[in-house]
């Protein structure tokens, strides 16, 4: 359906389709330097996220016409098709994928499942370069592909380009064991307050997949927009559908375009998380069906921000036909084990009533087969265990949300103070919104996933996800003005070790060394002066 964006296309990189979720690493120690006093991304010690451990070594290897990408087995062959695809604009290689070790004369890229990688852990992978070519091993596909996306940074920024480049593809030599400190790594988006389309949502992956980040959570109801086809509620989209805050013309997904997302997501490990946000935000289904609604007439059309003016209406049998169905479409369309249904900013309802509500709608997904995720205030409706709560709070000081992972629940970290990639980052920058304050780049970096909230221990934390809401953001350009480079620190936090994660100055240098590659990659980035970008 229509994309209300201005899309501006750059590589979306091509892949067959591969199945898990991926994965993000950090190294410490100070920022290796170029000669003219900026960090050199393609160095070992560069890498965003850092590795868990790395050794350096002078052994490099170049890529050359004669590189082959060597495999063993079916599920290493999609992972080399993804990296052929990734390096073969660039170089203006061939680069075979050839099974079986390589007897060519420049070496070869090699990637290999092995059953001995216990040491690796799950999402995790080896890497070697020596003079002989590049070895990559890990226990699962998923970590084969997170290594694969280690030794894009090793190569030069202007292999992120899709036209053939003058270039010498060296990389670093040396050893790297890397795997994830949590394995959910996750990003928000906000299709439904401005619609994005199915381009737009791929490029949004690639930049998962690029920084190691394993789920995206698509918010695709709201008050404005209803951005999902569902056969049995045809108005949804039919007029639910076709406004946007501002009053553009909105669109939405159909099944196969759904789909589509959900197969290029796979293709790159990233399993997407739908949200159906419910029994608040959901003025777009009350302006499309009148029964939803307690007086059985239909809503406005709503293109304003204002929230937690709306709610279905609770005592109306036909509202628990509406989200059963509506649920078990959702479910049937997404392959991944979790749906959220949202559950925030319900003002219009008493605690009983919503409470009421969520004993409904909380078994409704269980029963088909899928983990219930709601923003914490869900957890106050006294959920069954398996229901996950998404902190998005402005404070460490949240007893409910504490007490509820004391009897089991597991939490996903946004808080709205650090991983809200939609607020401001200072006063004067025109994009975002700032009612949860300012946060400039270091912010967004330092702070500690499993160590937010007053009494919750690492173990009830699932990981990190950032939040991109879109009041205010409408195109591509927008979308990535936010997100980099704050994005790439929240990535970080969700693989690396916690001791190579807490010091903002070493960071800084790692981070501005991912300019020119973004820069390659025509990202629209914020160039904060908080940090060093090279040649300044």
């Amino acid at each position: 359906m229509p994309d209300s964006t201005t899309f501006k296309r750059r590589r979306v990189l091509q892949s067959l389709a591969g199945f898990g979720a991926l994965s993000t690493g950090l190294g410490v120690g100070m920022a290796k330097q170029s000669s003219n006093g900026t960090a050199d991304s393609s160095e070992m010690e560069n890498l965003v996220p850092t590795p868990v451990d790395v050794k350096s070594s002078k052994a490099d290897y170049t890529l050359t016409e004669n590189t082959v990408i060597e495999v063993r087995d079916g599920e290493a062959t999609e992972v080399a098709e993804y990296l052929a695809g990734l390096l073969r604009p660039s170089t203006g290689y061939e680069l075979p994928i050839v099974e079986g070790p390589s007897t060519g004369p420049d070496g070869s890229i090699s990637l290999r499942l092995a059953s001995d990688s216990s040491a690796i852990q799950s999402q995790g992978y080896r890497l070697q370069v020596n003079s002989d070519g590049v070895q990559i091993r890990a226990s699962e596909p998923a970590g084969l592909f997170a290594g694969v996306q280690t030794l894009r940074q090793l190569l030069p920024p202007a292999i992120e380009a899709d036209t053939e480049q003058s270039a010498e593809w060296t990389v670093s030599g040396g050893r790297i064991r890397d795997y994830p400190r949590f394995t959910y790594r996750g990003a928000h988006l906000d299709v439904a307050r401005h619609f994005f389309g199915v381009e737009t949502v791929k490029q949004y992956i690639d930049y998962l997949a690029q920084y190691k980040v394993n789920h995206l959570h698509l918010h695709l109801t709201d008050d404005q927009g209803w951005r999902i086809e569902i056969d049995g509620w045809p108005n949804l989209t039919d007029e639910g559908a076709d406004s946007e805050v501002g009053g553009g013309s909105g669109g939405y997904y159909t099944k196969e375009e759904y789909a589509e997302i959900v197969q290029y997501a796979q293709s790159r490990f990233v399993t997407v998380i739908p949200e159906i946000d419910m029994p608040g935000h959901t003025g777009a289904a009350l302006e499309s069906y009148a029964e939803l609604n307690c007086d059985g007439e239909k809503r406005q059309e709503d293109t304003g921000t204002n929230v937690g003016d709306t709610s279905l209406c609770l005592d109306k049998e036909v509202t628990y036909e509406f989200i059963e169905d509506v649920i078990s479409e959702v479910a049937e369309m997404t392959p991944g084990p979790y749906l959220h249904i949202g559950g925030d900013e319900a003002h219009t309802l008493s605690d009983e009533d919503y409470n009421d509500f969520m004993s409904c709608a909380i078994p409704m997904v269980i029963e088909q087969g899928k983990r219930p995720i709601g923003w914490h205030q869900i957890l106050g409706a006294d959920p069954p265990e398996q229901t996950i709560g998404q902190f998005w709070g402005t404070s460490s000081d949240a007893p409910e949300v504490a007490a509820a992972a004391e009897e089991g629940h597991e939490l996903i970290m946004s808080p709205a103070t650090d991983a809200y990639l939609d607020m401001k980052y200072n006063e004067d920058t025109e994009l975002g919104l700032d009612w949860a304050g300012y946060t400039p780049v270091p912010d967004a970096y330092d702070w500690d996933p499993a160590g937010y909230i007053d009494g919750v221990d690492e173990s009830s934390i699932m990981g990190p996800e950032t939040a991109l809401w879109s009041e205010n953001i409408r195109t591509l350009s927008d979308i990535e003005f936010m997100l980099f480079p704050r994005f790439p620190g929240v990535a970080e936090l969700g693989w690396s070790p916690e001791a190579k994660t807490d010091d903002w100055d070493e960071f800084k240098h790692r981070l501005a060394a991912q300019a020119p590659r973004w820069n390659v990659q025509g990202v629209n980035y914020y160039q904060s002066p908080q940090v060093p970008w090279p040649g300044e």
